[in-house]
């Protein structure tokens, strides 16, 4: 990588750690290729990215940004999740890592809060936004539902009152 390279990377990174609304670091020491691959694929389908990164250019992508309490992470094979959504790469990564010990998540950033090992996991089993929002749906639909089904059983009632005398008269 020339200079020129090595400057873009890092204005990408900056941007990466600027604008994602969580970021978690890893080793990923061990991991053959298809399953940094199969990772990569769970990763997207959630609208989340995981990049192997160069420790140095991360260090200088991370100043001045929110995320600059991730700096002494940075040693050994490390890799970055990150995603717009809070819930999504540590949702990702955490599932992961439960199923492959060679995955080792070490800290993570939301905004200007640093998170270490144990905040991503609680992060992690948080349900995402449109989960949240699939509940609030429910919910909001339930009253309604309530409400047409009594409203229905009175005409019911009557009916079947009706009905029984119908059949009374009729034996």
């Amino acid at each position: 990588m020339d200079r020129a390279q090595k400057k873009e990377m890092v204005e990408d990174l900056n941007q990466v750690f600027s604008k994602a609304g969580v970021v978690v670091v890893t080793h990923y020491s061990g991991l053959t290729v298809a399953q940094m691959t199969q990772l990569r694929t769970q990763m997207r389908a959630k609208g989340a990215e995981f990049r192997v990164i160069k420790n140095r250019l991360a260090k200088l992508a991370l100043e001045g940004t929110d995320a600059a309490s991730l700096n002494d992470h940075f040693t050994g094979p490390v890799a970055i999740a990150y995603s717009e959504d809070p819930v999504a790469a540590p949702n990702v990564v955490h599932e992961f890592a439960k199923k492959n010990k060679k995955l080792v998540i070490l800290a993570g950033a939301m905004g200007d809060t640093a998170l270490d090992a144990a905040g991503v996991k609680a992060l992690a089993i948080v349900p995402s936004l449109d989960e949240l929002r699939g509940k609030i749906v429910g919910l909001l639909n339930a009253p309604a539902t309530k409400i047409a089904q009594v409203l229905q059983a009175p005409g019911g009632q009557v009916a079947r009152v009706i009905g029984a005398y119908a059949d009374k008269d009729a034996a």
